[in-house]
């Protein structure tokens, strides 16, 4: 029950920010469906945000939500970003063939085409990512300055038995008798709104030695969010009696008490926070090529090795009218109370009415999905590179969002006008992501799976995002690039 309640809150935020859905259909289901509809659609016409695109040295503001020290010794006077999105989402729970949806025209049926891995540690995640107007500039030879606004949203759903989960969207019809225990069980949801003021400057630099940093103050605006967690359920379905049978304690927490997903505005702030991101790049300079007069300004420091570390989205969001329950799930119910068809309870209404709760008012204080970001960007020869990069997530509680922990490889090839990327991505839950990305003057379009989504039988996360900047490039020498 617990995991059909979030399911359902998650079902409407997403819509509200993606795309207006059947509310008959489970959500993740109905969300990795839009996920492979907007990737197959984008396919045809055309951190974790942005894959392969943010190691750019031409990536620009984009560059910021990475490592804020990327502002300052850039290849821009200015860089000004119109709008971008990115969208990642998966699981380890439910696999799709991209080419068996393209191929269905809109026949595709995840109950009986979908690869199902029921475990009895299955995940779920979204990570939604916005850039709205932002911009760049520098203030100097040594420091620059940048303004962000950001709109995201993030998902994530931890532990949950998978053969509980599909018998809960599927309302339990036509299962057998089974089993579960349920450890560490937890997920947050959190919409919410930034505004970034960054600052780099150089620290040091000579002709073998370059090293930056920066740091992003953000002011947060909350839009909602709602929470859940529990340390041990343990269950039993009875088919015969259609009955479940639970025993443990589950915590339900909401941003506000009159807190309604399903009216959910993104643009009304319920309550402000504050947060930051702080990093440092150190590269190994390319001395003959760095050689200059007085009379030109170089792009940026051209460098042999690029090694940068960040720890971004420390902070978090203090929901001061919140509202938590804690229900006594030591019960036995009637199953029917799932039908939709017959019953309209809301599933609070469900849970109220089946277990018995305590209720307090007061601070629900949601974190951000604090990250440590790590990269090595090599120059093998002229303008080809390739980055090793990784984002770990340092955030582990019940009542935070986190990233999924990633590992990339990403060759490119770079100049002023055009890059060309293929990240190979190892990500957490056993997932492995081929992508391909294109970056010609301002405009900017990837995904950082891709290629194994058009060639895998059993995909299990997909990315897509897109960008629309205004670049306003420094003076060079010719003759040193």
């Amino acid at each position: 029950m617990e995991a059909l309640l979030i399911s359902k809150k998650v079902k409407s935020i997403t819509n509200k920010l993606i795309i207006t859905s059947q509310k008959t259909n489970p959500i993740m289901k109905k969300l990795l469906l839009l996920l492979v509809v907007v990737f197959a659609v984008n396919n045809t016409i055309k951190s974790q945000s942005y894959f392969g695109y943010t190691f750019d040295n031409y990536s620009g503001i984009h560059g910021l939500t990475l490592n804020p020290a990327n502002v300052v010794d850039s290849p821009f006077k200015t860089d000004i970003n119109i709008i971008s999105g990115s969208l990642f989402a998966g699981s380890d729970y439910l696999g799709v063939n991209i080419q068996d949806i393209i191929k269905s025209e809109g026949g595709f049926d995840f109950d009986l085409d979908a690869q199902k891995s029921a475990k009895n540690d299955n995940n779920f995640f979204l990570n939604m990512d916005v850039l709205l107007p932002s911009f760049m500039f520098n203030l100097s030879k040594k420091s620059s300055l940048g303004i962000t606004t950001r709109l995201r949203a993030f998902l994530n759903v931890h532990n949950i038995n998978g053969q509980l989960y599909e018998s809960l969207a599927d309302e339990f019809d036509d299962t057998e008798d089974f089993e579960f225990n349920l450890k560490d069980f937890k997920g947050t949801v959190h919409v919410f709104g930034e505004i970034g003021l960054t600052y780099g400057r150089i620290l040091m630099n000579n002709e073998k030695h370059l090293l930056k940093g920066g740091f992003t103050l953000k002011y947060l605006q909350g839009a909602g969010g709602a929470f859940f967690n529990a340390p041990s359920i343990t269950g039993f379905y009875d088919a015969s009696a259609n009955t479940l049978t639970t025993s443990g304690n589950l915590n339900y927490g909401l941003s506000s008490e009159e807190f309604d997903s399903e009216d959910i505005d993104i643009t009304r702030i319920i309550t402000a926070g504050f947060g930051a991101d702080i990093g440092f790049v150190y590269q190994w300079n390319d001395k003959n090529k760095n050689k200059t007069d007085d009379s030109t300004i170089k792009r940026y420091t051209k460098y042999k090795l690029k090694i940068g570390a960040s720890i971004t989205d420390i902070g978090s969001i203090n929901y001061k009218e919140g509202k938590k329950t804690t229900y006594d799930l030591n019960n036995t119910i009637d199953v029917d109370d799932f039908d939709d068809e017959n019953n309209d309870k809301s599933f609070e209404e469900i849970l109220d009415d089946n277990y018995s709760s305590v209720t307090t008012l007061g601070s629900n204080r949601i974190k951000l999905p604090t990250a440590l970001n790590l990269l090595i960007d090599y120059n093998i020869t002229g303008k080809l590179f390739t980055s090793f990069a990784s984002s770990m997530s340092l955030s582990n509680t019940a009542t935070t969002n986190s990233i999924i922990n990633t590992v990339t490889i990403a060759p490119r090839l770079e100049i002023s006008w055009l890059s060309i990327y293929s990240p190979i991505s190892f990500r957490q839950y056993g997932d492995v992501a081929w992508g391909a990305g294109l970056r010609l003057g301002p405009l900017t379009v990837g995904s950082g799976s891709v290629l194994t989504n058009l060639l895998s039988s059993n995909s299990k996360s997909a990315d897509i995002y897109f960008g629309l900047k205004i670049p306003i490039y420094r003076k060079f020498d010719k003759k040193v690039v």
